[in-house]
């Protein structure tokens, strides 16, 4: 009971956060930045005083020789994926290209960013360190505890899409209506994140691949405007 009651702890807490961070009135913000980065540190504590409990807290993160090449190729194939999703879903061009305009105007102004890249890189890797002790840590131990170890990510990548559904409608369109992209991009990075660290056992080489796909995504191959 208590493990059911924490899953949808996790998932409300994330949910209620990503509506708020992603509403208009906070993009570009450091309210946008802070009201996520506030939630996912939050539970990353939770995740560990429950993991040190059970002996399991350095485990999750002890790090292993090419951790940082399995990372880096998972993140390339993720970026591919991410690429061909959204020219399929927001082709250029269209009306539903608006989806992406609106993911892209939540990041904020490119200079800024720029400006304050470092920072940026701490808040992107912080963000990456923190959700993937949580999904695929500490979500995924909970599911597991309950229906076993062979199905559990798949569960834990389906609730981390559900925890970003709320983001469909803070990031909608008026033209074209709810906005997926999220919900969506969760459940694809769930998933193979998910079967990056059941393959591994270890959480290091989602956390790099993770932490590199958001990068490029932020600042060096957007999907959509100049990179930065």
């Amino acid at each position: 009971m208590r493990s059911a009651l924490l899953l949808a702890f996790v998932v409300v807490t994330v949910g209620a956060a990503s509506g708020a961070a992603f509403a208009l009135s906070r993009a570009g913000t450091l309210g946008f930045w802070a009201i996520l980065l506030g939630a996912n540190v939050l539970l990353t504590a939770i995740a560990f005083v429950r993991s040190r409990r059970d002996g399991e807290a350095l485990s999750w993160i002890r790090p292993s020789w090419g951790d940082f090449t399995r990372g880096f190729f998972v993140a390339i194939f993720l970026f591919g994926a991410a690429y061909v999703v959204t020219r399929a879903l927001a082709p250029a061009g269209t009306p539903r290209e608006a989806w992406l305009v609106r993911l892209y105007l939540q990041f904020g102004d490119p200079a800024e960013l720029r400006a304050h890249a470092p920072v940026v890189a701490l808040a992107i890797f912080v963000m990456a360190f923190a959700e993937e002790v949580i999904w695929r840590g500490l979500v995924t131990t909970l599911i597991a505890e309950r229906i076993g170890s062979r199905f559990a990510w798949i569960g834990a990548a389906v609730l981390y899409a559900i925890a970003h559904v709320p983001t469909m409608w803070a990031l909608s369109d008026g033209g074209i209506g709810p906005n997926p992209l999220l919900p969506l991009g969760a459940l694809g990075c769930g998933i193979v994140l998910g079967a990056t660290v059941r393959a591994f056992g270890r959480l290091v080489p989602a956390i790099v691949a993770h932490a590199l796909f958001d990068w490029c995504l932020v600042m060096m191959f957007r999907l959509w405007g100049p990179s930065v």
